[in-house]
């Protein structure tokens, strides 16, 4: 009975009032945060994507819910405005190549970088272990392990395994996401 009256009662705020919320995609280059953001606002993969020179900014409407997604540059030079554009938000999302070794300890050290700056404190993270559609991809046990995200013991830390090409787990995602919107 409980469990239908908070579906009703949701159902009837979500009438009624808009969530929005801001996030921060950060992560080194190629990781697949524009696929990602592309993925998400239009449900389609583009395989002739372009790095991102500084940043884009996209509002994407899911249900009651706004978000303006600040997909920042990762390669070296853009990666001083990482803090700034990750201050006040609802949540960063931290986008690794999964598939790609070489890169994994560069990875780990500007995540422990960013999440170190006092202005960031609390804000949540979310870990996204994106190409899982490759065969030498890292499984969310793996990337824990390798990022030491239990460590973090500051903030709530969640990480999931997708792939934006194949859309996996873009739906669980978007759930966690949404949950860590504010009421508007």
């Amino acid at each position: 009975m409980a469990t239908i009256l908070t579906s009703l009662l949701n159902w009837l705020r979500s009438l009624f009032f808009k969530e929005e919320m801001e996030l921060t995609l950060v992560g080194l280059q190629n990781s697949g945060k524009t696929t990602l953001v592309n993925v998400i606002a239009s449900g389609q993969f583009s395989e002739d994507m372009i790095p991102t020179v500084g940043f884009n900014m996209r509002k994407v409407t899911k249900g009651n819910v706004t978000m303006k997604l600040w997909d920042i540059g990762g390669q070296p030079r853009f990666r001083s405005m990482w803090e700034r554009y990750c201050r006040g938000v609802n949540a960063i999302v931290f986008v690794i190549d999964a598939a790609d070794p070489d890169k994994l300890e560069g990875a780990k050290s500007e995540l422990k970088n960013l999440l170190e700056k006092p202005q960031l404190a609390n804000i949540p993270v979310l870990v996204l272990g994106n190409k899982n559609d490759l065969p030498e991809s890292l499984t969310v046990d793996q990337l824990i392990d390798v990022l030491n995200l239990k460590a973090i013991t500051n903030r709530e830390v969640s990480c999931y395994s997708i792939s934006a090409k194949n859309q996996v787990n873009i739906d669980i995602t978007l759930q966690w996401l949404i949950k860590h919107a504010k009421s508007a």
